[in-house]
C-alpha cells in the first residue's frame, strides 16, 4: 500500500540562540498576529500575559545592555527564558489549530520552518575582561565576560617591559568562563598586561584591550 507524504507546516521555534532583538520582534509578531485572531480562540497561552512578559523582558534586555552587571543579565535571562517558553508553547498550538492551512498559519505571526534560511556561521565577538583580581601570592583571577558561539578561550599575559621594548606574551586556554581563570606563578611587584580573544567556528577573534595590575 502506497504512502502519503503529509506535509505539515511546521512554525520555526529555535530563537533561542537569536540576539535579543530578533528574539523580541518574533515575540511581538506573534503577539499581534494572534491577538483577537478568530482563528485561534484557544491560545495555551493569555494573550494579556504574554504581552507583559514580553514587555518586562525588554525591559530587562535594555537594562543588561546598559548596565552589563551580573545580576541586570541574570534578570533578562530569566525573562527572556520565560517568554520563549510561551513561544513554543503558542508555536505547538497553532501548528495545530491552522489545519495545515497556509493562510491561517501566516496569519498567527509565526513564520514557517522551512522558509526560515539558514544562517551562516558568523565570526565570534571580542570578550572582554571583566574584572582582573589578585588571588594568592603570584596569582591572579580573570573574570571573562562571554561570548556566543565561543568554543573556548585564550588568556595571553606579559610583565610590563622597559620604555620601547616588546612585551613577551605567555598564552593559556581556557575552556570556560566560570570560574574565573587563575593566572599563577606571576611575579609580585611586577606589573601585568591581560589579554583574552575567543575562538569559534571561523577562527579567533580579535584580541581584547589589555586590563592591568600589579601582582602582590
Amino acid at each position: 500500500m502506497p504512502k502519503t507524504k503529509l506535509n505539515v507546516i511546521k512554525p520555526f521555534l529555535a530563537i533561542n540562540s537569536l540576539p535579543d532583538g530578533d528574539v523580541l520582534h518574533r515575540l511581538i509578531s506573534v503577539h499581534d498576529g494572534m491577538f483577537n485572531n478568530p482563528a485561534y480562540t484557544t491560545p495555551p497561552v493569555d494573550m494579556a500575559g504574554f504581552k507583559a512578559v514580553i514587555d518586562a523582558y525588554a525591559t530587562a534586555a535594555a537594562a543588561a545592555r546598559h548596565d552589563g552587571g551580573k545580576n541586570a543579565v541574570t534578570e533578562r535571562d530569566k525573562r527572556r527564558a520565560e517568554a520563549i517558553y510561551m513561544y513554543r508553547l503558542l508555536g505547538h498550538y497553532v501548528e495545530a489549530a491552522s489545519k495545515n492551512d497556509m493562510n491561517t498559519f501566516v496569519s498567527s505571526g509565526f513564520q514557517s520552518a522551512s522558509t526560515v534560511p539558514k544562517t551562516p556561521p558568523q565570526p565570534v565577538a571580542t570578550p572582554i575582561i571583566v574584572s582582573l583580581d589578585q588571588g594568592t601570592t603570584g596569582q591572579f583571577l580573570v573574570t571573562i565576560k562571554p561570548v556566543a558561539h565561543a568554543r573556548h578561550y585564550e588568556l595571553r599575559y606579559a610583565a610590563s617591559p622597559a620604555a620601547g621594548a616588546a612585551l613577551n606574551w605567555t598564552t593559556t586556554l581556557v575552556s570556560s568562563t566560570k570560574p574565573p581563570a587563575a593566572l599563577n606563578n606571576l611575579t609580585p611587584g611586577t606589573t601585568y598586561a591581560v589579554q583574552v580573544r575567543a575562538y569559534g567556528k571561523l577562527g579567533y577573534s580579535n584580541w581584547s584591550a589589555s586590563a592591568e595590575r600589579m601582582a602582590i
